[in-house]
């Protein structure tokens, strides 16, 4: 981690809001590849090695599936670069730097000082001890390989897939409750924003469409006219609180220059009274520029939720369908709602191209590592069925899909598949060595059990304080990246093998078939 910090700071990298999971998810993804390692020496140790030849035979053994893994990290941050926003960008090449930084310590320096360790005299005893205590644990899942309990644990993933995938489709792109996301709905700024907009005609959400039109147009009735009927049809949309153009400003002051009579309240036809009308109106309001060829209309709303903003959007595009020429064109838009029309787009855009790329990286680096189709399957299943869940989960939580969860899909299948291979890397080379299945996955859970525990234990508590946080969208990201840590963890152990009994049969096969 201070690697990590020093590298951003030497790179020009600074700390915001989103980026501030690195230092968390670094220290937490260290950790858990050391205890992968750690582990892997104690079993060397409890069999009879010492130091020096557990940290080789720990080295040996985890280089091939802990370059893998840690790869697959880089990969999942690397395919945030495909979204077009920077502070997406900046998070994924940070986290890529920590994820470099951790390939070197944990892969190369740490063996190193393993090899120079001198465990006491009851270290190996603690350690068989330990793993004698262990044993009716890994007994018991180990049958999880075996009929039926590995038929049982496929028809309840296959009964939790469908859940989730129907649960998946109800998911929001954008926002969807009331108050800027930022924060919680208790906070100050989002109660006070909510009385002003039940109390006023205007509010703290806009979406600002530009009125493009020919220079002095603010003269011209036509296109007065027509950007009030514009406006006065904004303002008819469901969701909108009221609109706010140059003509009905124009058409308070006519009054004004008579008498504030509600007659006179309209626009007027001729060119030299709409420049006693629309004179007074300076350009630092907001509704025209400085040659009148621009006249922006202000549609204030009253949330900014994903069905507001794509209701509002819908009905302008409509609008301009319908009246846009060479002398005026209606176009989206500036404003906090333009801004978040415009990420909503771009998220629903990045959501299936991100996702496809990170399982691609994850399907080709496991398909190099273990040149097998069938051991792949057993490692990316349950992270499909994982991604499945979380996306139901945000439907059911009521969590947008937005830039501020979007990385969540991307860190949590690049990081929870650490856990499959893993386990499967060790589980595989058992089985390649003649053992039964039920007996390779406890020999696997014996050495590799414990750690993958304390690596998802570990990730989730780096995590899982982030509920606490002040800011909403840290803690929907903790809340999310928490769930799909422990769900990962759960997968690799309960759900790998029962699809290894699935694709690789009868015990003793697998050497055969491999």
């Amino acid at each position: 981690m201070i690697w990590t910090l020093g590298l951003l700071s030497l790179f020009g990298f600074s700390i915001d809001p989103i980026s501030i999971l690195v230092p968390f998810l670094v220290l937490a993804i260290g950790i858990s590849h050391g205890v992968q390692m750690s582990a892997a020496a104690g079993a060397a140790i409890r069999n009879g090695a010492d130091a020096h030849e557990a940290a080789r035979t720990a080295f040996r053994r985890l280089i091939l599936p802990g370059t893998v893994a840690l790869a697959s990290d880089g990969a999942g941050f690397l395919t945030m670069l495909i979204i077009d926003v920077q502070i997406i960008r900046d998070l994924a090449l940070t986290m890529s730097i920590g994820v470099a930084a951790i390939l070197l310590t944990n892969l190369l320096f740490l063996p190193v000082l393993m090899s120079y360790a001198r465990p006491g005299p009851g270290y190996r005893e603690r350690l068989l001890r330990t793993a004698r205590s262990s044993a009716p644990v890994w007994e018991r899942l180990a049958q999880l390989a075996a009929w039926p309990y590995a038929a049982g644990t496929l028809l309840l993933a296959s009964i939790l897939l469908a859940i989730g995938a129907e649960g998946a489709r109800h998911y929001a792109i954008g926002d969807v409750h009331e108050g800027v996301p930022e924060l919680r709905a208790e906070s100050r700024y989002n109660r006070d924003s909510e009385v002003i907009t039940r109390l006023f005609a205007v509010g703290v959400d806009v979406l600002t469409v530009i009125v493009e039109t020919r220079p002095d147009a603010c003269i011209d009735f036509d296109v007065l006219d027509r950007i009030d009927d514009f406006a006065a049809c904004m303002a008819q949309v469901p969701g909108v609180q009221s609109s706010l153009s140059l003509p009905e400003v124009a058409r308070k002051i006519n009054a004004g220059y008579n008498e504030g009579h509600p007659k006179w309240r309209t626009l007027p036809r001729s060119s030299a009274t709409l420049v006693q009308s629309t004179g007074p109106i300076e350009t630092g309001s907001g509704l025209l520029n400085a040659d009148c060829s621009v006249m922006p209309v202000l549609i204030f709303t009253t949330d900014h939720r994903a069905g507001t903003i794509d209701r509002v959007v819908a009905e302008v595009n409509a609008f301009a369908e319908v009246h846009d020429d060479e002398h005026l064109r209606f176009r989206l838009a500036t404003g906090n709602l333009g801004v978040m029309a415009a990420t909503n787009d771009l998220v629903r855009d990045a959501e299936v191209e991100m996702m496809v790329w990170i399982y691609c990286a994850v399907l080709t680096l496991c398909l190099l590592a273990f040149r097998s189709l069938r051991a792949t399957l057993c490692v990316v299943v349950p992270l499909a069925l994982v991604t499945t869940l979380t996306f139901a989960l945000m439907a059911v939580l009521e969590i947008g899909l937005k830039v501020s969860t979007l990385p969540v899909a991307a860190l949590g299948v690049g990081i929870g598949v650490d856990y499959g291979i893993y386990i499967f890397s060790d589980l595989r080379r058992r089985l390649i060595a003649g053992a039964a299945l039920v007996d390779a996955f406890r020999g696997t859970l014996a050495v590799t059990g414990s750690a993958v525990l304390v690596t998802g234990m570990t990730l989730a508590l780096g995590v899982v304080t982030w509920i606490f946080s002040g800011l909403q969208f840290q803690a929907d990201m903790g809340l999310l990246l928490t769930f799909m840590f422990l769900a990962n963890m759960s997968g690799a152990v309960l759900l790998a093998p029962a699809l290894a009994w699935l694709f690789y049969g009868l015990p003793g096969q697998v050497s055969q078939r491999k």
